[in-house]
């Protein structure tokens, strides 16, 4: 790959990527690519891999299939078959420094914080990861941007046990916050884009749980993504507080993180029901169902702290010392 697309954002190397192979013909008029399996193929997640499919939908390279997808544009050759494309595994995602570790400290501060606060140590942090000072303060200041980590008064990095009260505080924020929310934004978004976040519930209710299954995606379309068309930022500003909570469904099947599959699946219909409300133009309802939703959410993840209870941890990593 060119030193140019290197420098490129993943989701502009996906897309020149699935470009070139429609024209030198690897990938057919026709044929069909679905969301899911561009991001396996080429080892990135969902979203990078949808506004790829979009670019090229926006040129009039692809065209949304019926039911699911997109179809290669184009004349077919005569006798063939629609039939799905076959992608070339191309690991395109390069993992820079700071993600690396950022998922590692992300998964284990999750884990930590259910039972004990702790001390993120800066220098060891840098140490046991083989990097620079500056690429651990890289990661430590943008988990601080989201919540995960915090400074006490004498400077040092924490991240402080997370109890049953916090999180039902912070749902109780979402549910007075987010229906509102909702509402506003319902008037500034298009069928089309609320149809485009419903295909990726469905997917993912399709045949579910499966390979791919990115709830990490679902999560940030509804509650992050459309909520971002709201045009009441303070209320957009209060509601930052509350991603932490996100964090952890991108764990599902870590022995602590994880919660039952049935009340994921329950989640994603709950989902598909605030869009098919927002679609039927019934903004009002689709706020009282997130509200819900939220109440239900905020029951789920009391889950995680029945499940740590009966959880083993091993000692604490180097750079991590108990509060």
């Amino acid at each position: 790959m060119s030193e140019t697309i290197e420098k490129h954002s993943v989701q502009e190397r996906a897309y020149a990527l699935l470009k070139t192979m429609i024209a030198d013909g690897r990938l057919a008029p026709g044929q069909k690519l679905l969301e899911a399996q561009v991001a396996k193929a080429f080892g990135i997640s969902r979203s990078p891999a949808r506004y790829a499919l979009q670019a090229l939908c926006n040129e009039r390279l692809v065209n949304e299939a019926s039911g699911r997808g997109y179809e290669v544009a184009g004349k077919m050759k005569p006798g063939v078959a629609r039939e799905r494309a076959v992608l070339d595994e191309v690991k395109i995602a390069a993992v820079q420094q700071w993600e690396r570790i950022y998922v590692e400290l992300e998964r284990e501060l999750c884990a930590r914080v259910m039972f004990v606060s702790v001390r993120i140590v800066e220098e060891r942090l840098a140490e046991h990861f083989g990097v620079s000072r500056t690429v651990a303060r890289d990661v430590l200041a943008r988990m601080h941007s989201v919540g995960l980590v915090a400074k006490d008064a004498m400077g040092r990095w924490i991240a402080t046990r997370i109890t049953p009260d916090k999180t039902h505080h912070l749902y109780e924020l979402r549910w007075l916050l987010e229906p509102e929310a909702l509402q506003q934004a319902a008037s500034h978004v298009s069928s089309d884009y609320l149809e485009q976040l419903r295909e990726t519930v469905v997917d993912a209710l399709d045949g579910f749980p499966r390979e791919g299954f990115d709830t990490d995606v679902v999560e940030h379309d509804l509650h992050i993504r459309l909520l971002s068309h709201c045009p009441n930022g303070e209320i957009l500003q209060a509601l930052a507080r509350t991603r932490m909570l996100f964090v952890p469904t991108r764990y599902l099947f870590d022995p602590v993180l994880r919660i039952p599959l049935t009340s994921i699946e329950d989640a994603l219909n709950e989902h598909r029901t605030i869009y098919d409300l927002l679609l039927a133009k019934k903004p009002a309802k689709a706020a009282a169902a997130l509200h819900a939703h939220l109440k239900q959410a905020d029951a789920r993840w009391l889950q995680r702290f029945e499940g740590a209870a009966s959880a083993t941890l091993e000692e604490l990593p180097p750079y991590l010392t108990r509060l």
